[in-house]
C-alpha cells in the first residue's frame, strides 16, 4: 500500500483514477440519454470540480454549456458551514436546464445555497451530479440526481480535491490515514 505525505498527513489510494474515469462514463451516459434534447448549462463549482467536470465534459456527446462558479465553504480538514459566493453566475438562466457538477456533496449545504441562488433565475430544472457523496454527513435533505461514488466520511483528496490548496493534481482519490 503506497502512503503518500501531503503537509503533516498522510494519505493512502481508496479509488484510483481508471475507477473514477469507468464510473464517470456511466454517469455521463445517463446524462446523455436523460438529457439528450435539452442542451444543458453544466455549472462547474470550482476549485474543487475542475478535473471531474473536464472528464465528464469530454464524455457528453449531447449539445450542451458549461460554465463555472466558485463557492467556499471549506478550510483546512473540515467544512466551515459557512458557504461564500465568490464568482456568480453570468448565464441567463431562464427556462434552462442546468446541472450543477460538484466534487463533493459532504452536508448538503452548499448545494442547498446554489440551489436557492439558482432559483431566484428561474431555471426550467436543476440537476446536481456529484463526483463524491457521503450520504452519513448530510444535514439538509438534498436529491443527487447524478452521483458518481457514495463514499463513508473519510477526509479525501486527489483528483481536483485538495488540502489546504495541495495535491489536486493526483490522479487518484486518496483517504486519510491515521497513524
Amino acid at each position: 500500500m503506497d502512503i503518500i505525505q501531503v503537509r503533516d498527513k498522510k494519505f493512502k489510494v481508496s479509488i484510483p483514477e481508471a475507477e473514477i474515469l469507468k464510473r464517470i462514463k456511466v454517469v455521463a451516459d445517463q446524462i446523455n440519454k436523460d438529457m439528450a434534447d435539452k442542451n444543458p448549462l453544466f455549472l462547474a463549482v470550482l476549485n474543487g470540480a475542475f478535473i471531474f467536470a473536464a472528464d465528464l465534459m469530454r464524455m457528453i456527446t449531447i449539445p450542451c454549456e458549461i460554465s463555472f462558479v466558485k463557492l467556499a465553504s471549506y478550510q483546512g480538514t473540515t467544512s466551515t458551514g459557512e458557504v461564500k459566493e465568490v464568482i456568480g453566475i453570468n448565464e441567463d438562466l431562464t427556462d434552462r436546464t442546468v446541472i450543477i457538477l460538484e466534487d463533493i456533496v459532504e452536508s448538503g449545504l452548499t448545494m442547498r445555497r446554489m440551489i436557492e441562488t439558482l432559483g431566484t433565475r428561474h431555471p426550467k430544472s436543476v440537476h446536481i451530479c456529484s463526483l463524491l457523496v457521503k450520504p452519513e454527513r448530510l444535514k439538509v435533505p438534498i436529491h443527487i440526481d447524478y452521483p458518481v461514488f457514495e463514499i463513508p466520511n473519510d477526509f479525501i483528496l486527489g483528483y481536483g480535491l485538495d488540502y489546504d490548496q495541495q495535491a489536486r493534481g493526483l490522479r487518484d482519490i486518496y483517504t486519510i490515514v491515521e497513524d
